[in-house]
């Protein structure tokens, strides 16, 4: 075998001649021998995609403590510990640790993507080899290797077939094509798109019927699959608005809270000339008072609440911080194949010489009606109709089954759909089989783009049946059949009405019979060629899902742009599309057009196409990356692995889980159980509310450390006696606060949550008003506690009894203000805003036992340096706890009678 001859750089396969593409590869009938075989193994390598560096589980362990909440609290920790302090230190360390291990636990989700990828490779793969037909190890393959396929193999290598023989192939999972492809040996345009290379086999796709034969023209990383599967690794992973904004208030947080330490250690040891000691005490209680130990908990427990609520919902989280996501979302880009459609085609329309027909249902279920200029048909009172649907049942080859309580079709899902027609009319084929047994047939081949069959009835009338494109079909037709009878044919009209269906984005097939016997024993080409009389022509779609319709309009009323993004052609895209209210008056996008594109255009135009047609992966990874440039929080549904990369992309990746691909659901944020894009709609009200808890909850928690930080600011500022030890500090932010905290992420969503706009990207986490609200309640805290402090002081109580007032006092200032923190701008004072959220009560509730025991417990007082509490007392605590909760809404009252709160809710709420 001669050596292969040198290549381009990017050689366009399907463009040559096959007797091209075995010259340039060194090939022949014989295939390669063994030598040039090694030769070519060691020189392009295993058929076979490397797998990524993966880190170890010790080095991604300790990379979850890369967070600057997590260094502020760690630093503490060490500051308590060599101050002694082991029970500040255990609890800090503690909630270190819950955070990392978290963590922890939801990475590795780009590393399982790949390996869902190497798993579609084929294992096996029939080449011939030396002049013998051979089965090796995929693995082995080589450029140049002559490779066999049948009905049932995936596809080993991308290959450029030489020879087919009714090769069709399932390539939605690389291309979103609905339909298997029919496959040739004619070349095709340089730049044809992925979808259009019929004389190529791609790997990782699936035989579904015929047999080929072709050359492997790329193996391993250099496939299509490859070509995924590095865009995938070169993929960075990308952080979530919240946590970007998280990580901004934490760093914001710690430099705010180290410089205000240093400051205060400095002003008390050199301008009130206090003991360094003792000022170092104080430093290190307003570091652990500012420090909102709880954030990182409860931010993933609300997070893992919306998790359990979404999944009830067939939505199931992968990744935690996609709940939150979701709630931001201003563009859902789809996929159109088996996401915003049923992946069922469904005959939507008939046309026959007299009328048009409406066929009403979608999908594989046999329920629908027929209808022509809006009345209501009988198909079995009109003739024509009637022969073209039982023809249309008898010239096929699938199956219609129910599985399970769902319909499922065995074989060509056009030929399913013509099933499924005919049961919507009262026919079923096992009984058509009988009474019209078939003799014969000959099977559809790209090469003639028709098939037909020859039956025979009971008693002994011939017929022939033939169905395929409509122009092959038009051409063996000399008549028409009208309801009156046979008629001269009218070419122009079924042009005419072909181009129509064509136009409606249906796919057109076109039906035709003869009332005689083959010429010969068997039925063969010469049978088919003339004498049909032309019966109807069917409209068949992919149609759109009834549910993904409303919830496509639910997502325009909340402000989220909707982009279908297919690698099916544009007409039917753009029909599609207009059917769902995507694009409507818009023009569609191709691929092709997207090539031809830079960045800068692309960002251009990305926000105003909603249709993007025969895109290809890399062509949705760019939309997706231009989205994102211009601003925007994308989401992306898919179910291929041609989807992959750009799920993975985007701030949310949403898979189908019934009829998604291992690497598009291991690539996903978000995987819908039910394959409905309805659930989405659902999910964003979900993510909505959980970010609105958040805020809720920091708007909660915040008061409670600045309460907390001014009391320790009024002691050093004053020179009074420390009120609040750090260990009684984070006895409140770790236990009380947080338990307290809690019930928000239990509110329900607030009236109107879909009704209003995404909130920008670059939205701050808290807004000028809600730092105006912080620093008021945080005043109305210290003046509860640091009063009741002083006030038992002056009375002559002892300083364990007046710091366990002001504990006590700070407890019961939280547990009134989260009353107020359910309504951000309403008042409470009403039934449902007091137990509108029973949670709100529960918690409290169980703060009243861990109160009780702080106080009286003889060892929490040993721990702790509390001390018990006389009735009066109580009542001076809930009196503090009062006075926020009086002030919060007073200030409340103010706000809405200045009118001020509309505009500050529209904010808040975006």
């Amino acid at each position: 075998m001669a050596k292969q001859e040198p290549q381009p750089a990017s050689p366009a396969w399907h463009a040559r001649s096959g007797a091209e593409v075995e010259r340039a590869l060194g090939t022949g009938p014989g295939g390669l021998d063994a030598g040039e075989v090694r030769a070519r193994l060691e020189q392009h390598g295993p058929n076979r995609l490397a797998p990524p560096r993966r880190r170890g589980p010790l080095l991604r362990f300790l990379q979850q403590f890369h967070n600057t909440l997590l260094y502020i609290m760690l630093a503490a920790a060490a500051v308590t510990a060599a101050l002694g302090e082991w029970i500040d230190t255990a609890v800090l360390l503690g909630a270190v640790i819950v955070n990392v291990i978290i963590g922890f636990i939801q990475e590795g989700k780009a590393e399982a993507a790949l390996e869902a990828i190497r798993r579609m490779l084929s294992p096996h793969a029939t080449v011939i080899r030396d002049g013998r037909r051979q089965e090796i190890d995929a693995a082995e393959l080589v450029p140049g290797d002559l490779v066999l396929l049948a009905a049932g193999d995936r596809v080993p290598a991308d290959l450029r077939l030489i020879a087919v023989r009714d090769l069709r192939i399932d390539e939605a999972a690389l291309t979103g094509e609905s339909l298997a492809v029919e496959k040739d040996i004619a070349p095709v345009a340089p730049d044809a798109p992925l979808g259009d290379r019929f004389n190529m086999a791609y790997s990782g796709t699936l035989v579904i019927g015929g047999q080929a034969r072709g050359v492997v023209v790329a193996t391993g990383a250099e496939t299509e699959l490859g070509k995924i599967n590095a865009m995938l690794v070169a993929l960075p992973s990308t952080k979530t608005p919240l946590l970007q904004q998280i990580d901004h208030f934490g760093r914001w947080l710690a430099v705010a809270i180290l410089a205000f330490a240093v400051f205060i250690f400095a002003f008390g040891t050199w301008g009130r000339g206090l003991p360094a000691a003792d000022m170092f005490m104080m430093a290190v209680a307003l570091v652990a008072s500012a420090i909102p130990e709880g954030l990182p908990a409860i931010m993933t427990i609300t997070l893992a609440l919306g998790v359990q609520r979404m999944a009830r919902r067939n939505a199931i989280v992968r990744r935690l911080p996609a709940v939150e996501t979701l709630g931001s979302v201003t563009v859902i880009c789809s996929d159109k194949t088996g996401t915003l459609t049923r992946n069922e085609m469904t005959v939507q329309r008939l046309v026959t010489a007299d009328r048009v027909v409406q066929v009403a249902g979608v999908g594989y279920e046999p329920e629908g009606s027929f209808s022509s200029e809006g009345r209501e048909i009988d198909p079995q009172r009109l003739p024509a109709l009637w022969l073209a649907i039982r023809g249309g049942a008898l010239c096929n080859d699938s199956q219609l089954r129910m599985e399970d309580g769902q319909w499922w079709v065995e074989g060509a899902p056009t030929e399913g759909a013509l099933l499924v027609l005919a049961a919507k009319a009262g026919l079923h084929r096992a009984a058509l089989v009988q009474e019209l047994p078939r003799l014969d047939s000959i099977p559809f081949a790209s090469e003639h783009r028709f098939m037909a069959t020859q039956h025979c009835s009971v008693h002994g009338e011939p017929w022939i049946f033939v169905k395929g494109a409509p122009e092959r079909i038009l051409d063996m037709c000399s008549q028409q059949l009208t309801d009156a009878g046979a008629a001269p044919l009218d070419v122009d009209y079924w042009r005419r009405m072909a181009n129509d269906t064509g136009a409606h984005g249906l796919r057109t097939l076109a039906i035709a019979c003869k009332r005689t016997a083959p010429r010969g024993l068997h039925l063969d080409l010469a049978d088919v060629e003339t004498g049909y009389t032309m019966l109807a022509l069917f409209g068949i779609v992919d149609p759109p899902r009834t549910e993904a319709i409303e919830a496509v309009r639910d997502c325009h009323r909340a402000g989220i742009r909707v982009k279908m993004i297919t690698g099916d052609h544009v007409e039917t895209a753009r029909a599609i599309g207009a059917q769902l209210g995507i694009g409507v008056g818009r023009p569609a996008l191709t691929g092709a057009e997207i090539a031809l594109m830079s960045d800068a255009e692309l960002r251009r135009v990305a926000m105003e196409i909603d249709v993007f047609a025969r895109a290809s992966p890399e062509h949705k990874l760019r939309l997706v990356q231009a989205l994102q440039d211009v601003g925007q929080v994308v989401a992306m549904t898919g179910d291929g692995v041609n989807d992959a990369p750009a799920l993975k992309r985007a701030d949310v990746g949403v898979a189908m889980g019934l009829k998604g691909t291992d690497a598009a659901k291991e690539a996903a944020d978000m995987v819908l159980a039910d394959d409905n894009f309805a659930t989405i709609a659902e999910a964003v009200r979900q993510g909505r509310t959980v970010y609105d808890n958040l805020k809720k909850f920091i708007l909660f928690m915040l008061p409670t450390n600045g309460g907390e930080s001014l009391v320790v600011l009024a002691a050093i500022a004053f020179g009074l006696t420390l009120p609040l030890t750090p260990a009684q500090v984070l006895w409140v932010n770790m236990v009380t606060s947080s338990t307290l905290g809690l019930a928000l992420a239990f509110e329900p969503a607030e009236h109107g949550i879909m009704l209003r706009p995404p909130r920008p990207p670059e939205e701050k986490l808290l807004s000028g008003f809600f730092v105006w609200r912080v620093c008021l309640v945080s005043a109305l805290f210290m003046i509860g506690a640091l009063g009741v402090f002083l006030w038992e002081l002056e009375s002559g109580a002892e300083l364990a009894v007046a710091r366990t007032m002001a504990v006590n006092a700070v407890v019961a200032c939280e547990a009134f203000y989260l009353l107020n923190s359910r309504y951000i701008y309403d008042s409470v004072l009403s039934w449902k805003g007091l137990f509108g959220n029973y949670y709100v009560p529960l918690t409290m509730a169980c703060c009243i036992p861990l109160q009780l025991l702080y106080t009286y417990s003889p060892t929490m007082q040993a721990i702790f340096g509390s001390a018990g509490l006389t009735p009066l007392q109580w009542l001076k605590v809930l009196g503090a706890g009062l006075l926020v909760f009086l002030g919060a809404e007073l200030e409340k009252a103010v706000v809405r009678r200045l009118g001020r709160g509309a505009g500050m809710a529209t904010a808040a709420a975006r």
